[in-house]
């Protein structure tokens, strides 16, 4: 064996490894090489389902009737409040879940809002409906009555006809719906780019 190592480290007698580099001097004897060891398969990540989008969905109907709500008080922009309604749903639900979310989830999440919103629209035209053929419109005094717009007037006598009343439910229910579900399959597919 030899007095020195290649490192120039003087070595020990009877020395396994060099105490300055740590090279092996010389075999050991009675050791085996150690058994490779199989390598264990890491398991493969599982893709976790996102919840259906439906009236079972807690968060998508909570975020669903925050819109629906919002929207009723922005009926002044007529159209708009029902596409923006349906289209804000989704982007809030992406954002709150980090699910990605595809056209027709888009589009459920879209007709929830909108339903939901008919519904809201519907106690308040069933208000205007029991005021009007409760006489209210005849108690109001008659500066009130003048000051009116004269399409307000006539829309407030169609309350008073059922078969118009009955149009008017249906016209609502087909113009929410289909809004809200336009700005949800938008903003799924807005949502689904900025991926």
């Amino acid at each position: 064996m030899p007095s020195i190592c290649s490192c120039g480290a003087e070595l020990v007698p009877d020395a396994l490894f060099c105490h300055k580099c740590g090279r092996p001097l010389r075999e050991i004897p009675g050791s085996q090489p150690e058994p490779a060891t199989a390598e264990i398969p890491r398991p493969e990540p599982v893709a976790v389902q996102p919840p259906p989008v439906n009236f079972h969905n807690r968060l998508a109907i909570q975020i669903g009737l925050v819109m629906a709500i919002l929207a009723t008080l922005a009926s002044f922009l007529v159209y708009v409040n029902w596409l923006a309604a349906g289209f804000f749903t989704v982007l809030i639900y992406r954002r709150r879940t980090g699910y990605p979310l595809d056209m027709q989830a888009g589009v459920r999440l879209g007709w929830i809002t909108g339903v939901m919103m008919f519904v809201i629209m519907t106690v308040i035209l069933t208000g205007a409906v029991v005021f009007v053929s409760g006489g209210g419109l005849a108690n109001l005094p008659a500066d009130v009555k003048n000051a009116l717009d004269p399409r307000m007037q006539e829309a407030l006598k169609a309350l008073q006809s059922g078969p118009a009343v009955a149009e008017m439910v249906v016209m609502l229910f087909v113009f929410t719906t289909l809004l809200s579900m336009a700005g949800g399959a938008i903003g799924a597919k807005i949502a689904s780019r900025g991926r």
